[in-house]
This record gives C-alpha cells, structure tokens and sequence, in this order.
C-alpha cells in the first residue's frame, strides 16, 4: 500500500468529487496521504478534512509566498492544534524566489518561526523550496533543522545539493516529474539518492505523472511514479512502494 506524503485535497480543484475520491484510495493501493498546508486557510481546512477521513493526515504551515500577513496569533494556532493526534509535520514551508513577493527578508523569518514551531511541537517539517537552493539551505543548517528533520518536498535541484541534504537526515520528496521525458537531472537525483531517503508524493492537483500530464492529480497516480523509480533503479515497483512507506512511516511516526 502506498503512502503519498504530500498532497493539497483542500484544494478547490477537488470541490465537485473531493469525497468519492479520497473514499475510493483505500480500495485502489492507497494506504494514507497527508494533506499539507500553504496557509492558514489550508491548513485549516486539512485539518478538517483529516478528522473526516481516517486514512487522511495533515501538515500545518504556510507557503513561504503565502507569509505576507502571517502574524505571531497564527503561528500559536499552529502550536496549539500540532498536538493532534492527524497533524503530523509542520509544512509545508521555505523559501520561493519565483516571484518578487513577498520580500526575501520575510521569507526568511517566517521560515525560521516555524521550523522554531516544529522544535516546539516535536514534528518533521516539510520543506518547499524553488530558485532558492543555496539560502534554503543555510538557513536549515543555520536553524539546526537537523534537529527535526524531515523532507524536501518536490526536490528540484541537483545531486550535489540532494547529497548535502541527505547528510542533514532530510529526505527527499519525489513525484510525478521523475516520469517526464525532459526531467533529466530529476533521475540523476533518484539514482543519486538510496532509496531509503526517498519519499513518494503527488503535490496534487499538481504535477500529473506520464500518461496523465496536464490533467488534475491525485494520489491514484503513484505507482507510475513508483514504476519511473523503480526503472532507474533497476528494482521493482512494489520493492520502491515497500521501501517509501517504510520511510513515511519513519519520518512522521504519528502517521499509524
């Protein structure tokens, strides 16, 4: 049975069928999912959704382009519901230099604040991160993040990067890219990287594996990319999807 680490099922992509779907995983291979926060809203709202579906758990954060108006109150609410029994890791949260806004400067803080919530709460954290390599990973080293661990989610760099991670005892999120054609350096990281630090996820409703690219996702698509793992690999899907759940369930120890 798989486990998709990370998924977005408040999303309103998912508005019109959101039930049937997440009542139909069990029966089609998959075992839980994790709803991961991008902001108060969505957090919220997984958290919700997760005591609604037993199979569901949650991530609570805010997306680092989301951090604009995030306030001291929001990260005590945080604090205060990361006790519950479906909330397994704080994310996801980092830095994302796409876009102009918010500043670098508040980024930054509000990535320090919650991986300082994730040491207070005891939880992993979920890490986003886009043409922001270098300062994410300073800023994990300079907040001993090792200290909670946890993933880089929907890892998007190289294998030098992915090894410098690795030694911080991160993991690294893997999905639907793996499988497309022109993701050459996404499966130089998956050769790169031991399987045992490989984690599966969707992002979803984002980034449909092959054959399903550009159509809404849903963790009904991870054997296609346990099948892209596996290829490269030179070992099985199901040994991929053994191996992957074995390490969501050491990462977050509340997903039972």
């Amino acid at each position: 049975m798989i486990i998709d680490t990370h998924a977005h099922y408040d999303d309103e992509a998912f508005d019109a069928d959101r039930d049937a779907l997440l009542k139909s995983l069990n029966g089609n291979g998959i075992e839980l999912a994790v709803n991961a926060g991008a902001s108060m809203e969505t957090s919220k709202k997984g958290l919700a959704l997760s005591h609604e579906y037993p199979f569901l758990y949650c991530a609570l954060g805010v997306h680092p382009n989301e951090t604009g108006e995030l306030t001291k109150d929001d990260m005590e609410w945080i604090v205060r519901n990361a006790a519950d029994e479906k909330v397994v890791s704080i994310g996801e949260i980092g830095l994302d230099y796409h876009f102009e806004e918010p500043l670098r400067s508040i980024q930054k803080r509000w990535f320090a604040e919650q991986i300082a919530v994730a040491k207070r709460a005891g939880l992993p954290i979920m890490v986003h991160s886009r043409d922001a390599a270098q300062d994410t990973y300073d800023l994990l080293k300079a907040e001993h993040a090792e200290e909670t661990g946890g993933v880089i989610h929907c890892f998007s760099y190289g294998t030098d990067m992915a090894k410098k991670y690795l030694a911080m005892g991160f993991m690294i999120g893997i999905g639907g890219v793996v499988t497309f054609k022109n993701a050459k350096r996404m499966k130089e990281v998956v050769q790169a990287v031991p399987l045992e630090s490989i984690l599966l996820e969707t992002d979803c409703p984002y980034l449909s594996p092959e054959p399903n690219r550009g159509r809404r996702n849903s963790s009904l698509n991870l054997p296609y990319v346990a099948e892209a793992i596996a290829a490269i690999k030179g070992t099985s899907a199901e040994e991929v999807i053994c191996k992957t759940r074995e390490n969501a369930l050491r990462v977050f120890p509340k997903l039972r």
